[in-house]
């Protein structure tokens, strides 16, 4: 009797492991299998409210404009995003005006108005050559891994194709372009020339011209181009020691103009109506002739410190 009581419960403890063994096994397989499902047929995920707006504004012909000129500040924001952080940095501007130095509701909208569209005029200014620099670092790297492509005996569009895959930034969002074109039947010139229409670094236009060259006349490729990759390493070391020694000079450009109204401010916040006089006739004209002055000192000391190489 015993022995049967123990059969049947090893019996039914066996079965157990087998059901779940293969209970496993079913749960697995429906995993892979809408994994594929999905694949085959993708369902395309509910976006909210906001993002559907985001993406209406994007698709208008001023949004891919305002797109095409963040990229060429290597600003990774979507136009949208751009204009939606303009708006709060907008209303945040607002708040901090009128809530914590107690300056009125119409000058803390105008303040508001006024730092926002100069904020966005400045960003462009600033940064407008930021991609082009992003680009040019890249370019030694760029003439070595081409060169090591030309050594072993690959073609220029072969070696193109690799800086395409290994490198990143900017000049591989270009090079993946150059490469997509010439696998398209495009020629080299005219794939080459059309990124130069949009960068006009004048490094790029030696790399250009010295490929070209050597595809038309023959000679050592991965020479030359060992060599340009060392002229380009050493005008990037001799550039960001320049960087370096005037970087003091560049903070210097930025407290210059925010010092004085962040003075006036606080006063304004611990005398009331310290700004009232600033509102008055004289007021307006000496308030003018200080914006013109520190305007005016901003750009004299980025003009000084902007040394081209």
């Amino acid at each position: 009797m015993n022995l049967a009581i123990a059969l049947l419960y090893s019996s039914a403890v066996f079965s157990l492991l087998i059901f779940f063994y293969y209970f496993l096994g079913y749960r697995s397989q429906k995993r892979e299998w809408q994994a594929k499902v999905k694949n085959w047929f993708p369902q395309e995920q509910r976006k909210s409210l906001v993002s559907r707006l985001g993406d209406r504004f994007d698709e208008q012909d001023f949004a891919k404009t305002l797109h095409h000129r963040l990229q060429s500040i290597n600003v990774g924001l979507l136009p949208s995003e751009y204009v939606a952080g303009l708006i709060v940095g907008g209303m945040a501007v607002f708040v901090l005006f009128y809530s914590i130095f107690n300056v009125s509701f119409s000058i803390s909208l105008l303040l508001g108005v006024f730092i926002v569209t100069m904020t966005h005029f400045l960003l462009f200014y600033i940064r407008k050559n930021s991609y082009e620099e992003q680009f040019n670092d890249k370019l030694s790297e760029v003439c070595r891994i081409m060169g090591n492509a030309a050594r072993s005996g690959l073609t220029i569009n072969q070696g193109i194709d690799i800086v395409s895959r290994e490198v990143t930034g900017p000049a591989g969002v270009e090079f993946k372009r150059i490469s997509h074109e010439l696998k398209l039947g495009v020629p080299l010139e005219t794939a080459l020339r059309s990124v130069q229409k949009r960068n006009k670094s004048r490094d790029f236009k030696l790399f250009i011209a010295t490929l070209l060259i050597q595809k038309k006349t023959g000679g050592n490729l991965a020479l030359t181009l060992e060599t340009m990759a060392e002229t380009f390493e050493e005008r990037k070391v001799l550039h960001q020691t320049i960087k370096t020694m005037t970087a003091e000079q560049k903070y210097i450009s930025y407290i210059v103009p925010i010092l004085p109204v962040f003075l006036l401010l606080v006063m304004n916040n611990v005398i009331d109506g310290f700004l009232d006089p600033l509102w008055s006739g004289f007021g307006l004209i000496m308030l003018a002739l200080f914006l013109g002055a520190v305007i005016l000192s901003f750009v004299i000391i980025r003009k000084i410190t902007n040394i081209k190489v």
